[in-house]
């Protein structure tokens, strides 16, 4: 893996499809402002409130995971989101990769611990782009909305500074915690995502009875139940 950008990083691939009519749209729409940084940011921000977070429709099949699927669902989780995030910047002719981590996640609701038996969510997905000699990491699986109804921090980017999820929420209860960082890919690597996902939830496997449950519920009606918001 190169520290630096390599053509790869501004290529489409079959996941990270950035050739794709309507996220080439997309890009053209967002990536907008005076300069690379600010049409970056401009694309982070569009990406993280133009759609819905929602870890409760995981479609781990290539054509869920796919970015431009993402477009034509109008949510996602925070794998396809950065996934998408990550083509419309190659798009823009902004070099962009994906980074992973796990992340025990303390807003996980009762209906996702049930369903994976942990707090633990492994292979989160963010994005990194290439900004100023530096790889700069963003992360838009939060709309703003998302954050505001529930009291969370919005993940502000500025094309400066790594965006990454924060530890505490406005309220200084524990948010997330990174334990182990999985490093940058050059494309999305769904099988060993996948592989792991079977290994870590064996009582949850997209399809399963299990699945089925958890794609029944309402993750914002369940937050909002949890957190007293309802």
């Amino acid at each position: 893996m190169s520290d630096t950008p390599t053509p790869q990083h501004l290529q489409a691939t079959p996941l990270i499809d950035a050739g794709h009519p309507d996220v080439q749209a997309f890009a053209r729409e967002h990536a907008q402002g005076a300069g690379e940084r600010a049409r970056a940011v401009a694309l982070v921000h569009a990406v993280r409130d133009g759609f819905r977070y929602d870890p409760y429709r995981i479609d781990l099949s290539p054509n869920g995971m796919r970015a431009s699927t993402v477009l034509a669902n109008g949510y996602g989780w925070c794998v396809p989101k950065a996934t998408l995030l990550t083509a419309v910047a190659r798009a823009a002719g902004i070099p962009a990769r994906l980074g992973f981590a796990d992340v025990r996640n303390h807003m996980s609701t009762e209906r996702m611990r049930e369903t994976m038996k942990t707090d633990l969510f492994i292979w989160h997905g963010y994005t990194e782009l290439w900004l100023e000699g530096a790889w700069r990491k963003a992360t838009p699986a939060f709309n703003i909305e998302l954050c505001e109804k529930f009291g969370l921090l919005p993940l502000d980017f500025d094309g400066v500074h790594d965006s990454i999820y924060h530890a505490f929420d406005k309220a200084g209860n524990r948010h997330m915690e990174y334990v182990n960082e999985r490093g940058a890919f050059d494309d999305l690597p769904l099988d060993r995502l996948v592989a792991d996902f079977h290994a870590t939830y064996p009582g949850w496997v997209p399809g399963d009875v299990l699945q089925s449950e958890l794609t029944q519920g309402d993750f914002l009606a369940d937050v909002a139940r949890e957190t007293g918001r309802a």
